[in-house]
């Protein structure tokens, strides 16, 4: 497949290696200057707004104000609607997430004797309300329903709400709406793209305020977080699908080709990379992906064919493996597979990937939907700072402290030193003979 994207590692310059790295997000001007009238709009005119871009925008003609939230109806009906194998597929799905996360839930508090009669610790809380985005606009996503919800019901958030966008019908996902159930949340909003992040922002009449928004999104939805971030938590940074395939020489490139397809398949601003040593992984990948591209539908053809042969997305041949680990990390890819008869021998190589599945019976496939880690993961580099979605992203900390009569006098002492080599009289009394005044019985 002469078109696809192929690239030799050794050979690239600065300029030439930066631009590989580069996401679709990079530059959100665009986005930006196209998102703030949305923004304006919704703050101003409320559910108005909501139904005006959900008829422009996703050509929702049913919707109205008064069908902006979901009933319980339309959760009853679509029980019905979906098959109930896929029914089964989200239970199990849920089962694991909803297993693996409740292993991340902190104790509600802890104390430590740092000193003798000096306890200092963590007390953890949810947070009030979280709002959870659902994205449709390149297909449903269930899947996203389930990795959103499960850590939030997990973490007891007492006010948790799906945004996400409808369809022509004015109606959401069936399939989303199962999950959401199953999971646990059932206040689902008709609204997407940026005007679902600014309803979450300001809220309406209809839509509740929210403190905070995770999931991803398109350029669209990142630009509005961005935006909107002095108003409302934006979560980790979460944007177009991110895949990286790192293959050695033990594997099929047939079997690299697939996997490459994976998140490639996602939309055309997606980013997807076979990365490899081996000239023959690279010459199998070329010669499988016409076959595999014939067993897609058209649309995701498209959009994979998209990524693949432009600027976000191909086949890199590296000099060795190291030299293919260093590319991964300096890429920091969302989804990272290790394709090897061996993975673990590269595990401790990689310290830059938001994802890192292992071995050849691990395909992104079954980490999006099955396997229990969460699947809403940092893209654009983000996992440099930041981790996959958890319950941790739901809960807020604060310190707690308490000293007994016992242990203040060693720690008065220490604090007064310190207070008065920084100048700061009034912490200084707090800690002096003043106090002891003030504490004696009257």
């Amino acid at each position: 497949m002469s078109d696809v994207n192929v690239q030799k590692l050794a050979g690239l310059g600065k300029v030439e290696r930066a631009a590989l790295i580069r996401r679709s997000e990079a530059d959100l001007s665009f986005f930006l200057d196209k998102v703030q009238p949305i923004i304006d709009a919704v703050k101003t005119e409320g559910d108005a707004a909501l139904v005006r871009f959900g008829r422009d925008f996703d050509k929702a003609t049913p919707l109205t104000a008064e069908t902006l939230q979901v009933s319980e109806a339309e959760f009853d009906e679509a029980f019905k609607l979906v098959d109930d194998k896929v029914i089964e597929a989200i239970r199990y799905g849920i089962e694991n997430i909803r297993s693996f996360h409740e292993e991340q839930a902190p104790e509600p508090m802890f104390l430590k004797e740092i000193r003798p009669g000096a306890f200092a610790g963590d007390r953890y809380l949810p947070i009030n309300s979280v709002a959870l985005y659902v994205p449709r606009g390149k297909g449903s996503f269930p899947s996203v329903t389930m990795m959103t919800s499960v850590p939030g019901v997990v973490a007891k958030v007492p006010n948790l709400a799906i945004f996400t966008p409808p369809g022509p019908d004015g109606k959401v996902d069936a399939a989303t709406l199962v999950a959401a159930r199953i999971a646990g949340v059932e206040t689902i909003y008709k609204c997407g793209g940026a005007q679902a992040v600014a309803a979450a922002a300001f809220g309406t009449e209809t839509v509740k305020k929210a403190q905070k928004i995770v999931g991803p999104g398109s350029p669209w939805v990142v630009a509005a977080k961005r935006l909107l971030a002095g108003i409302i938590d934006p979560g980790l940074p979460a944007g177009p699908s991110e895949g990286m395939i790192l293959a050695d020489h033990t594997v099929s490139g047939g079997l690299a080709a697939m996997d490459l397809l994976i998140e490639a398949e996602h939309g055309p601003d997606s980013s997807a990379w076979l990365v490899t040593p081996s000239e023959r992984v690279v010459e199998e990948a070329l010669a499988a992906l016409p076959e595999l591209w014939g067993k897609m539908t058209e649309t995701r053809v498209e959009f994979s064919r998209t990524v693949l042969t432009g600027a976000s997305g191909g086949i890199i041949l590296a000099k060795d493996m190291a030299d293919a680990c260093a590319f991964v990390n300096e890429y920091a890819p969302e989804h990272l597979e290790i394709l090897s008869t061996k993975p673990f021998d590269y595990l401790g190589d990689i310290t830059e990937a938001s994802e890192i599945l292992l071995g050849t019976h691990t395909p992104v496939s079954i980490a999006n939907f099955a396997l229990g880690p969460n699947a809403v993961l940092p893209t654009s580099k983000g996992a440099n700072t930041y981790g996959p979605l958890s319950v941790t992203d739901f809960i807020r900390r604060s310190s707690v402290g308490y000293v007994t009569e016992k242990g203040y006098p060693e720690m008065a002492a220490a604090a007064k030193t310190l207070a008065e080599y920084e100048g700061f009289s009034s912490h200084a009394n707090a800690v002096s003979e003043l106090r002891n005044a003030y504490l004696k019985p009257e």
